[in-house]
């Protein structure tokens, strides 16, 4: 078996750990350009940038050893071609001091200003620069390094190219960037295997469910729903294969799984309760029967009071789905620290550690650690059960 990746025991019905720990901690690395010109920098914002050796020894503590976490490529190619590490290789050094296991976003959702995203050399160069850092991870690094080469491209292809609310706010070409983002992702993959074949890959982006509001809608909400499948059946060469996509390039798959993640085809959400509302367990076991891939929850987490009833949430559905023969291999907090709004700056009270203070010391929402300790505890126990 390949280091690192989960694989699904049929004699006994259990799974091998995907990652080092259950759950993971996942750090807000978004550094996009809002419709305002404006760029965000939430490593810096949360301050995950100066205090990650103290961050990551914090989730060592609750039992938390494998982190999504980023790289911010405006700041590691200044110019093209020409790297700068100080803002990237400080953080890969306290992953391997404290011991945690990283996932490395090469690209969320933000790049070097003097690049064209609508064209060839975009995906030229941000493969030179995919296999820049590989080669620096590789030198630094001795375990199996894990990577997100594009972050939620489905997300971004909307956000970016239908609704204009980040870069590279357009509208109507959101199909458009779903393509590019891809040959990216394909480009970038191919780029670092060539560097370090012990190289994982996990492709993210979230999980929907659409519903129409009469029969009328029926076709237009499920061809909306099945859209979420889109980007990752471009990777897998399955649609456009003109793209460069293979089979191998979707190597681990990653859903985001979120509150707001139902709603009625144009109209508002459907709230958790309501009779349309689609069960966790039965999402989770439609992807896993598409792809067969290694599986796990790349993003999902609340705000407020809301961080626990949803964790549980969450937990008893994972928990249904490994019943049911669906290897999930673990569930990433996310984001794992409280953050700064994108739009407004707002103190985003969502994760597991709050805002660091001079020191660096983040307050701890002990309520939430406890139950990731509890909750780890049955899914272990739960993915190693026989059938």
């Amino acid at each position: 078996m390949t280091p690192g990746i989960a694989s699904y025991n049929s004699a006994v019905g259990a799974i091998a750990p995907l990652f080092d720990s259950y759950f993971l901690g996942g750090f807000e690395c978004s550094s996009h350009r809002r419709k305002d010109g404006q760029r965000l920098d939430l490593l810096r914002g949360t301050q995950h940038d100066v205090y990650a050796i103290q961050d990551y020894q914090s989730l060592v503590e609750h039992g938390i050893r494998t982190v999504r976490d980023g790289i911010r490529w405006h700041l590691a190619e200044p110019s093209p071609g020409v790297y700068d590490w100080s803002s990237f290789l400080p953080m890969l050094r306290a992953a391997h001091q404290a011991g945690v296991q990283p996932i490395w976003d090469v690209c969320h959702y933000g790049w070097p200003d003097d690049i064209d995203i609508w064209s060839s050399a975009f995906v030229s160069r941000f493969a030179r620069f995919a296999a820049a850092v590989a080669s620096l991870v590789r030198d630094e690094s001795p375990g199996v390094p894990y990577y997100c080469p594009v972050n939620e491209i489905s997300f971004w292809a909307w956000a970016g190219g239908d609704t204009g609310d980040i870069g590279p706010c357009q509208r109507r070409r959101g199909m458009e960037l779903k393509r590019q983002l891809v040959r990216a992702t394909v480009a970038a993959t191919e780029a670092i295997r060539a560097v370090d074949t012990r190289a994982r890959f996990v492709c993210v982006d979230p999980v929907i469910n659409v519903v129409p509001k009469d029969g009328r809608q029926l076709r237009r909400a499920e061809n909306a729903r099945l859209a979420q499948y889109e980007a990752w059946d471009m990777i897998a060469g399955r649609l456009m294969p003109e793209l460069g996509g293979k089979p191998e390039h979707l190597d681990i798959v990653g859903v985001n799984v979120y509150a707001h993640n139902q709603w009625y085809l144009n109209g508002p959400p459907i709230r958790r309760g309501e009779p349309l509302y689609r069960p966790l367990r039965e999402i989770l076991a439609e992807v896993y029967q598409r792809y067969e891939r290694p599986l796990f929850i790349a993003e999902t987490g609340a705000e407020g009071d809301r961080r626990i009833p949803w964790l549980r949430y969450v937990c008893d559905e994972v928990a249904s789905a490994l019943d049911n023969g669906v290897p999930v291999g673990g569930i990433c907090l996310y984001p794992i620290t409280d953050y700064p709004g994108w739009d407004n700056d707002r103190h985003c009270p969502t994760g597991m550690l709050g805002f660091a203070d001079a020191a660096g010391c983040r307050p701890v929402y002990q309520e939430l650690g406890e139950e990731v300790l509890r909750q780890s505890e049955r899914l272990l126990r739960s993915s190693q059960r026989p059938a």
